[in-house]
């Protein structure tokens, strides 16, 4: 494939990138090149076989292989070009792409980059959980794959840590595989996913909820025989005297996910410490020209449909950037305030519109949301698993004053 002239190249086939692909070409890019180190494009949605994806995105309830199918279909109906089994292996601040395949080591220059490399799990390594090394420890997503791809079930009697939506899926897809999941250990007093799936996947299982524990150690040699699991105090650490032992032959960890950024650093992209992901302005710009991120590789979403959205916004900008358009304007910092984690994105400039995502630090009830002076409301509750998400118009934004450089995003008890 001839790899010169490119307008926008999206690394990453991902619902993200597919979505991004797919408006790029919309928008009127010539040239969409979709680089995926895959033999297929759909990233991990092959694998995501219960529903609950496109709810928001097609208005229907659908599964992941279906969610995929819709984006597939439409990516080769527009043209959109594409490169599997391919590796990128660096991206230059001047957006120069370096890629490896059957085909042998090819550079490119596209004219505007997409980043849309998702996430990947935290794993035991980066937990430090003590004991021997023994077989049995997965991460949820692992064991997802094993099950619903490979048809293969990685043990019979089975402890999740963590309860991110993953491990909770994976707690009822191993209970109806006739795998019995002994416990779901959650550090924090609150479930780490979406309430539906806290409901679906294991009150209507009736499996085990330990919420502010954690496990302390695993035992076994060459293979897990056991964890044990202790109560935390408010600070998150074990209090010695609670420790109980849990017979299993299988460990999953669904400890949080991390944006894959090793490709945007080489590219001198910065990154945000709070995010794990570019800091961008609301075009999902980042802070090398023409290159642009969006979905689970910029921050961590809830729903598959957000991903796909944010990517559409990167999309965009990435054409206007490949037909030499440019926002201009003063630019204006979003800060995290008050019991407020991150806001993405970063910063602003001009008067379009914008699209913020934000996540709490702790979960309060009755609070209010706030954008500074130009968007606020009210929650019952809010909690750090559940993602917010804020429209500003550029009626909005024309309301702030004259030499305002910053904007405070802050929770706080309503009145």
């Amino acid at each position: 494939m001839r790899l010169q002239g490119v307008d926008v190249a999206v690394i990453g086939a991902g619902p993200a990138g597919m979505a991004a692909a797919i408006r790029a070409k919309e928008a009127g890019a010539q040239r969409v090149l979709l680089v995926e180190r895959q033999e297929e494009l759909g990233g991990l949605l092959h694998q995501c076989i219960h529903n609950g994806f496109g709810l928001l995105y097609f208005g229907e309830d659908l599964t992941g292989p279906e969610y995929a199918k819709r984006f597939i279909d439409r990516v080769y109906d527009l043209g959109v070009e594409t490169l599997l089994e391919t590796t990128v292996l660096e991206i230059s601040p001047e957006r120069g792409i370096r890629v490896i395949n059957k085909g042998g080591l090819q550079s490119f220059r596209p004219k505007a980059v997409v980043l849309a490399m998702g996430c990947r799990e935290r794993t035991r390594d980066q937990l430090g959980i003590p004991g021997g090394r023994p077989a049995g420890i997965f991460t949820a997503g692992t064991a997802q794959r094993l099950v619903n791809v490979e048809g293969l079930l990685p043990g019979r009697r089975v402890v999740i840590l963590g309860s991110g939506d993953v491990g909770m899926i994976m707690a009822r897809r191993l209970t109806l595989e006739g795998a019995r999941v002994e416990a779901v250990v959650e550090i924090l007093p609150y479930v780490g996913g979406l309430i539906r799936n806290e409901v679906q996947c294991l009150h209507d299982f009736d499996i085990p909820l330990l919420l502010e524990h954690t496990v302390t150690e695993v035992h076994g040699e060459r293979h897990l025989e056991g964890v044990t699991v202790a109560k935390v105090d408010p600070h998150r650490r074990p209090i010695p005297g609670t420790e109980i032992q849990i017979e299993c032959d299988t460990l999953l960890l669904s400890v949080g996910l991390i944006p894959e950024n090793e490709l945007s650093r080489r590219a001198g992209v910065e990154l945000d410490p709070l995010t794990g992901g570019p800091t961008v302005d609301q075009w999902r710009e980042t802070t090398v020209p023409g290159v642009f991120a969006g979905g689970n590789v910029l921050h961590v979403h809830d729903l598959v449909d957000n991903c796909s959205w944010e990517a559409e916004l990167a999309a965009e900008g990435a054409v206007r950037f490949a037909k030499g358009e440019r926002t201009e304007g003063r630019e204006i910092c979003l800060r995290p305030g008050r019991n407020v984690r991150y806001v993405v994105p970063q910063r602003i400039r001009g008067e379009g519109p914008v699209t913020l995502f934000l996540r709490v630090r702790e979960m309060e009830e009755g609070m209010r949301v706030r954008v500074g002076d130009l968007w606020q409301k009210r929650f019952r509750v809010v909690k750090p698993s559940e993602q917010i998400k804020v429209e500003l118009s550029p009626k909005d934004l024309r309301r702030l004053p004259d030499g305002v450089a910053e904007i405070r995003v802050e929770c706080e008890v309503a009145g």
